[in-house]
């Protein structure tokens, strides 16, 4: 019998991360996914993210007692049940009606800070007082300062004790796949049209209540009568400051008395700058695939950042996580957490606040098992020691992941960080 992964509607029936994917893919219009799934030009830097994971092998320790095991960590001073934060995504109302409001109950639920975008489609007072979670306020920086200070003053009232500055989407990435699906800005083609009415139970929670999902952080901002989703990307896309810089940054941190994250960090200069600016923390990232396609991953900068600036700040990193393995790895390399992303969205796509939840549950207990097979008792007892370089040239395209996933892997790698 050939093998195959679980392609049908029930999330609960999913084992993982993908299986949970291929769920939101069936529920999802194509343009709606293509929006979550696709990355920039040629998606090399998508395909990257996933690839590099297979770099680097475990090295387990035998005839340790692990019969206890701590998954927690501690995060810009305060615990977190497992080493993972939801990441800041926009748009999350296309996906399922309040869909962060369900993710960050899912969160809360799991004992792990959630992070709302600026561009969400619900406000941060209603995710605040509806998720119950530690939540994070993501902030692009906008050309009117008076815009940016209240939704500062917005996250501080509502609770939030840290924000998220992202850097590195100044400019939108190049998604070509996504485009596709429109014959001009929020005008879908008739393929994706006709696509939509095959989803009647998208349809039926998503659009039927209020219609296309309006930018709700934002609306406040623009004209009465002009609050539309449509208006609100343009509104985002004119506001964009597109000469964001360090001085940007100074000017963020004299306004916010919280923890202080920058988003968007690929090389150690930048990293060595946030701690001079009085960041609290970096996310290293390559914005998920979606932005500079040929980057580098976020997990080959790792170890050099790590090295410069440990115990100096808190280090999260974010792209393409999938497996508790992936997670482990990156801690092991210096990580203090990882964001999740697209692996939260395809829960929450998949099955609402109960299948963001199932995303949560399978990746902690796959990092808890992981640290049990490798004999390691704790979250914080990973280093160096249980990794390995993989062998050049031995995980080409018969990889168990490109024959499963259909994801192709790279045809040279090579492992360029030696363990310590």
């Amino acid at each position: 019998m050939k093998r195959s992964l679980y392609t049908g509607r029930d999330f609960r029936r999913t084992r993982n991360i993908e299986e949970l994917r291929l769920v939101a893919k069936r529920w999802l219009p194509n343009f709606v996914f293509e929006y979550v799934d696709s990355g920039a030009e040629d998606e090399a830097t998508l395909r990257a993210n996933r690839d590099i994971f297979d770099a680097w092998r475990l090295v387990p320790s035998a005839l340790v007692d692990v019969t206890q095991r701590d998954t927690s960590a501690t995060l810009l001073g305060r615990k977190a049940a497992f080493p993972f934060v939801i990441a800041p995504t926009g748009y999350n109302g296309m996906q399922r009606r309040d869909a962060d409001i369900s993710l960050a109950r899912a969160a809360a639920q799991s004992g792990i800070p959630f992070t709302l975008s600026t561009v969400s489609n619900c406000t941060i007072e209603d995710v605040v007082a509806g998720g119950q979670a530690r939540t994070w306020m993501q902030l692009y920086m906008l050309r009117e300062r008076a815009v940016t200070r209240n939704l500062l003053d917005r996250a501080r009232d509502a609770g939030c004790d840290t924000l998220v500055l992202t850097v590195d989407a100044v400019y939108y990435g190049n998604r070509e796949w996504d485009r596709r699906s429109y014959v001009r800005e929020m005008q879908l083609n008739l393929r994706n049209k006709l696509d939509v009415l095959a989803h009647p139970r998208w349809v039926a929670n998503v659009l039927i209540p209020n219609g296309v999902p309006a930018f709700a952080n934002i609306a406040r901002y623009l004209p009465e009568g002009e609050r539309r989703a449509s208006n609100g990307a343009v509104y985002i896309a004119k506001q964009m400051e597109t000469a964001l810089d360090w001085d940007s940054v100074r000017w963020v941190r004299e306004q916010w008395q919280g923890k202080l994250v920058i988003k968007g960090i690929l090389n150690v200069d930048d990293a060595r700058e946030a701690i001079r600016v009085g960041a609290d923390g970096i996310v290293v990232t390559n914005h998920g695939g979606r932005q500079l396609d040929s980057t580098v991953t976020s997990l080959e900068v790792l170890p050099e950042i790590a090295d410069a600036c440990r115990n100096r700040l808190t280090i999260l990193i974010d792209g393409g996580f999938r497996r508790g393995t992936d997670i482990v790895k990156a801690l092991c390399l210096g990580a203090d957490a990882v964001m999740l992303g697209r692996a939260t969205l395809y829960g929450v796509a998949a099955g609402g606040f109960e299948g963001a939840a199932h995303a949560l549950t399978i990746l902690a207990s796959e990092v808890d098992r992981t640290l049990g097979h490798l004999g390691c008792p704790s979250v914080s007892a990973l280093s160096a020691k249980y990794l390995r370089p993989a062998p050049y040239g031995r995980l080409g395209e018969s990889s168990p992941r490109a024959d499963a996933y259909g994801t192709p892997t790279y045809r040279q790698r090579a492992a360029t960080h030696a363990s310590e």
